[in-house]
């Protein structure tokens, strides 16, 4: 293709909200063939919907001036026709773009363009400028930008930058605009403020990716075997939620973990301490359940099955409550605890479980209340005895280290690398090793499920072996 002869349309258009609840309001679409402009095509647009006060303060497009305007279907044909063998030119092409798709869609048709973005184009022509939003843009290159967020103004502006932007690349052959209209291109896809250098830096490794706004808030923080992948897939999506996520997105950053399990780890304790905007998931309250004791009215001590938000200090932490009735069941036939202070049943009568019947009867008095409350304590001990220390070997980031993963008392502590080379004669060694991290409900269960896939493993280290 000869981009120097090429027909470009270089569009705008004006909207009610975003591109999942908007409708356009107004267009402008400026002609372009043989790098001069050959026709100007303007028009109001009825939105079929209340304009926002906010948005009439910025577009200046009341209800009143739409009211007589033509509706998008009315009008549908001229763009169609304007458009169908031109490339589609727009300041962050994606959101003109995608008004005028979703449009098309609702009419049973398809919008199909290749597109070039002036965002992107001058980030990669006109490098260093403090912003690239059109109108400070404008004023950094000198071009007039009056009326502002009104589509025809908007559209000169960006057909002048165009101009610009073309002159500029001639003089490489037009490379970065061939490098941009090519769909394999990783250019093409980025959101205009992410920068190719970011991108460029991702590995293909496992660990956590980062985005991150414009003040480098992290906005959304992710998992991956394949990091560089992954963040691909983000900007390749077409769902509401990545393109949201992407037009925010101003930086990108990662960590290597070298292991799945150890991303999932860094990833919940990301969430947790920073609390990013687009992760929803482990955001939402999650309610664990543990076993808990406590001295009645009668002195003696009962055992329950408690709800709780928090892991810390728990004699057993569970996910269910069924879970957590049947280890009540185990510890009261295992130790012959009475089933009705086990909170196995509700009643004031006497404890007739249906499936424990050797209670010695301290819930009829036949029994002292320090003998049977010995036998509880002993439960107890038998409950915190199980919750293990060890450690967890896992694949590193390269061939020469192994990942570490350290829990102390059925706690999740955190987790660190050690060089191959190194000897470990105590278990204790293994702390100076470990970066600590939070232990959270996720991180809980992240740790249970991969114990329980793998107990019988070489991948489990307990307290009383040391590293071979």
């Amino acid at each position: 293709m000869n981009l120097k002869t090429a027909k470009y349309t270089v569009i705008d258009v004006e909207t009610t909200g975003n591109v999942r609840n908007g409708r356009m309001t107004e267009i402008c679409i400026i002609t372009i063939e043989n790098m001069e402009i050959t026709d100007v095509y303007s028009s109001l647009i009825n939105p079929e919907e209340y304009i926002p006060r906010n948005i009439i303060a910025l577009t200046g497009i009341t209800n009143e001036m739409v009211a007589d305007a033509p509706k998008f279907h009315e009008i549908a044909h001229i763009i169609e026709e304007k458009t169908c063998d031109a490339i589609f030119v727009a300041h962050n092409v994606n959101f003109d773009f995608g008004f005028l798709a979703k449009e098309f869609k609702f009419l049973g048709d398809k919008f199909l363009r290749k597109k070039l973005c002036t965002v992107r184009l001058s980030r990669k022509l006109i490098p260093g400028l403090p912003s690239y939003s059109l109108g400070k843009l404008c004023r950094s290159v000198g071009i007039s930008l009056n009326g502002a967020h009104r589509a025809e103004a908007d559209t000169r502006a960006t057909t002048t930058l165009f101009f610009k932007l073309m002159n500029l690349d001639i003089e490489q052959e037009f490379e970065v605009f061939n490098n941009f209209l090519h769909k394999s291109s990783r250019q093409a896809t980025l959101p205009p403020h992410i920068s190719t250098e970011d991108f460029n830096k991702l590995p293909t490794s496992t660990g956590i990716y980062l985005f991150k706004d414009k003040q480098e808030k992290i906005i959304y923080v992710g998992k991956a075997k394949n990091i560089q992948s992954r963040v691909l897939s983000h900007l390749y999506s077409k769902t509401q939620k990545s393109i949201d996520q992407c037009t925010e997105t101003y930086h990108l950053d990662f960590v290597e973990t070298g292991n799945e399990l150890c991303a999932l780890l860094l990833e919940a304790d990301y969430i947790k301490k920073y609390y990013p905007k687009f992760n929803k998931a482990q955001k939402r309250p999650v309610n664990t359940f543990q076993v808990i004791s406590y001295i009645n009215q009668r002195g003696i001590m009962q055992l329950a099955v408690g709800k709780t938000k928090s892991t810390i200090n728990s004699v057993a932490t569970i996910y269910s409550q069924v879970v957590g009735i049947e280890t009540l069941i185990k510890v009261c036939e295992t130790f012959n605890l009475c089933p009705k202070y086990c909170s196995l049943q509700t009643t004031n009568e006497p404890c007739s479980h249906y499936k424990i019947k050797d209670c010695n009867g301290i819930c009829s008095g036949d029994e002292e209340v320090e003998v049977y409350n010995n036998r509880v304590r002993n439960a107890l001990k038998h409950l915190e005895a199980n919750r293990e220390t060890y450690i967890i070997k896992h694949d590193g980031r390269t061939p020469d280290e192994t990942a570490i993963i350290l829990v102390e008392q059925g706690e999740y502590k955190g987790f660190g690398f050690i060089e191959n080379d190194n000897t470990i004669n105590n278990f204790d060694d293994f702390s100076s090793y470990i970066t600590r991290y939070e232990n959270t409900y996720h991180t809980t269960k992240l740790i249970a499920s991969f114990v329980k896939t793998n107990s019988i493993s070489n991948k489990i280290i307990h307290q009383e072996l040391v590293m071979e």
